[in-house]
């Protein structure tokens, strides 16, 4: 079932969901299972898996150092219809411009198809390790805008070098990314805006937001969205806090904005222990007045653990 069919079933009740990270290769999947488990009991109408970017490792070769690209969390689409078949729920794989051929993503999405996986998250990628700015893949995207139109030219029959004239089509439910603190590379949050409504009109079918912490910035995104047009469901992204070191690595990598009053609550604490428990505390006021106000979905981002999450999800749902 696609996402917005979930959304448009539970008839203004909030739905919980998560986004999990694949195993680096050489571990089992059952470690994902473990996390996945303990928050199953809050009945995730669908569970979306990360995509990892390729990057360069360094072999040592009798002393010269052998430069070779690699895919540390490989497996997505695998790991999805492991996750649908074992626990009967959608799951929403990522797809990337980044590290991925036009001709690779449409390898990605025949074999979604072929699944039975009906729901997708378009997304342009960060920058590899090594770059300080996002460069396209040789016969790939640059831009998530361009990933869209190809997943909805499927929809159409329209392959990348062909039309196909068949009864079974592809009908890919389509998710983007918002910024309701704006893209770190946008200029400007309207320019932003403005680039999400691109993909909207190209045939994004709801938004999952970046993380933000204080609420009144994802309902102001909202309103913001709406204002240009913008009328598909927006999803706001919940993370909690877990370390001391997030409060400057959250705003460095992500480019957003603190509460000072979390920012102070973490100060506070004596070890990431009760750091962590701040976090929790933090995300369970935060969901409890994006659920009062009608959200159609809390979304998680677990980064791999589920602790925090049940402990979150207990007080929510």
């Amino acid at each position: 079932m696609k996402v917005t069919e979930h959304i448009k079933g539970a008839k203004g009740q909030t739905l919980f969901s998560f986004e999990i990270i694949p195993p680096v290769k050489g571990h089992k999947i059952q470690q994902l299972y473990d996390n996945i488990d303990p928050l199953m009991e809050f009945n995730p109408p669908f569970i979306d898996v990360t995509t990892s970017r390729e990057e360069y490792i360094y072999l040592d070769r009798s002393g010269l150092l052998d430069k070779k690209l690699t895919r540390m969390r490989p497996g997505t689409v695998g790991i999805c219809a492991s996750i649908k078949h074992k626990y009967n729920v959608d799951t929403v794989p990522h797809v990337l411009c980044g590290g991925f051929t036009k001709e690779e993503t449409e390898y990605l999405l025949v074999d979604c198809h072929y699944l039975g996986i009906e729901n997708v998250m378009a997304l342009r990628g960060d920058a590899m390790r090594e770059e300080k700015y996002f460069t396209p893949t040789k016969g790939g995207h640059s831009f998530a805008v361009e990933l869209v139109t190809q997943i909805q030219n499927l929809n159409c029959g329209k392959y990348l070098h062909e039309v196909i004239e068949t009864d079974d089509c592809a009908n890919f439910c389509i998710g983007v990314a918002g910024y309701p603190e704006k893209h770190l590379e946008a200029p400007s949050l309207k320019t932003d805006l403005k680039r999400l409504k691109q993909k909207v009109d190209a045939g994004a079918d709801y938004v999952v937001t970046q993380m933000f912490f204080d609420n009144n910035k994802y309902f102001e995104f909202v309103d913001a969205a709406k204002d240009i047009g913008i009328n598909i469901p927006i999803i706001p992204g919940i993370k909690p806090l877990a370390v001391k070191r997030h409060l400057q690595l959250l705003p460095q990598v992500f480019r957003i904005d603190l509460p000072q009053d979390l920012i102070d609550a973490v100060d506070d604490c004596a070890n990431n222990k009760a750091v962590r428990q701040v976090g929790v505390e933090w995300a369970i006021e935060q969901s409890k007045e994006l659920k009062a106000a009608g959200v159609p979905v809390l979304h998680y981002y677990s980064m791999g653990k589920s602790d925090n999450i049940r402990a979150i999800a207990s007080e929510i749902f």
